[in-house]
């Protein structure tokens, strides 16, 4: 059966990141659009499918997934409902793209990765760093040796409690288990770091950590420290902490080499910073309206036979995998 010429995407779930960061990207990455969009609630559900434009909205998932249309579905849930919704998009024979982290567990992952193999659709996964043109830059320059040989790296991220943390009553989804899994924000946010790592330099061969709950916010890790070894030997460290104080907020990554320096942020666009003996430059790349469609135009080129993309359910799963040996979970 040829690839379709158009991917017509059915969207689970129509909360906070499809507003923007996604959501639009479907319908301007050329030969793609959204036809149809399922929530939980009706009124909420409809009102987003007329300030997107999309002409089927519905609560009823098996509806979305018989649209005739239909021919894949970007499941935009938090991780607890992720290898639910995939296990149905498969058996509808679907592609899918997911938002991450992949699942809540590594073995959730591995399900995830088994149904869609059994059915025969691609599985992808929104670690859409690897697209944009900031990270591009970087593994460009590792390529080019503009550094040398890396020798170790360090990732470092601090922040303070979002407003939305200190309401015991009603926590956000990222730090409730049955959600989110083991971790909180950790597996959250920096799975985003460990994929790109993974994406740079190849796969994790060995990671191991420890996670407290070092602050008395929410009840949940919120304090990892680990090491790890790269593709290629390069041996890493990173420490992770959500409830400082606003002062000693950090998003660092520092990549060291015999003949240079190389720093760059994750969850922000400020430039990506090369020093060496001879030089010091920074590459200004400031990210897209929709951060996603780099990677999502990549899932379509993929799904039409005309490109592939690198972000895939396997990749995913190493993320997992490696997130939760940092935090003492899993043995790697």
């Amino acid at each position: 059966m040829p690839p379709p010429e158009e991917i017509r995407w059915a969207q689970i779930a129509c909360g906070e990141v499809t507003e923007r960061k996604s959501g639009p990207a479907f319908d301007k990455v050329a030969h793609s659009r959204r036809v149809g969009v399922f929530g939980r609630d009706a009124a909420r559900t409809r009102d987003y499918a007329a300030r997107h434009g999309i002409a089927f909205a519905t609560t009823d998932v098996a509806a979305l997934l018989a649209h005739p249309g239909v021919n894949a579905v970007y499941i935009a849930t938090p991780p607890g409902s992720h290898l639910h919704y995939t296990r149905l998009a498969a058996a509808a024979g679907k592609a899918v793209y997911v938002e991450k982290p992949m699942a809540r567990t590594v073995a959730e992952c591995e399900e995830m990765i088994a149904v869609c193999r059994r059915a025969g659709v691609p599985l992808f996964v929104a670690y859409y760093r690897r697209a944009l043109p900031k990270y591009v830059r970087v593994k460009a320059l590792l390529d080019a040796g503009a550094i040398g040989r890396p020798l170790h790296l360090t990732v470092r991220y601090r922040c303070a409690p979002r407003p939305a943390d200190l309401n015991p009553a009603a926590p956000p989804w990222r730090v409730q288990p049955e959600h989110a899994g083991p971790g909180g924000y950790f597996m959250d946010m920096a799975s985003h770091q460990l994929d790109l790592l993974d994406w740079l330099f190849g796969p994790v061969r060995h990671a191991a950590g420890a996670a407290c709950q070092a602050g008395a916010v929410y009840a949940r890790e919120d304090t990892v420290t680990g090491h790890f070894t790269l593709g290629g030997g390069v041996p890493g460290t990173g420490a992770w902490c959500f409830v400082t104080d606003p002062a000693a907020a950090c998003d660092e990554t520092e990549i060291v080499g015999d003949a240079g320096i190389l720093r760059y942020s994750t969850f922000d666009d400020t430039p990506v910073r090369l020093a060496t003996g001879t030089r010091a430059e920074e590459f200004a790349h400031p990210f897209p309206e929709h951060v996603q469609q780099p990677l999502i135009a990549s899932v379509v080129a993929a799904l039409r036979g005309a490109g592939v993309c690198s972000s895939t359910g396997e990749s995913a799963l190493r993320a997992n995998r490696t997130a939760a040996a940092l935090l003492g979970a899993v043995e790697l």
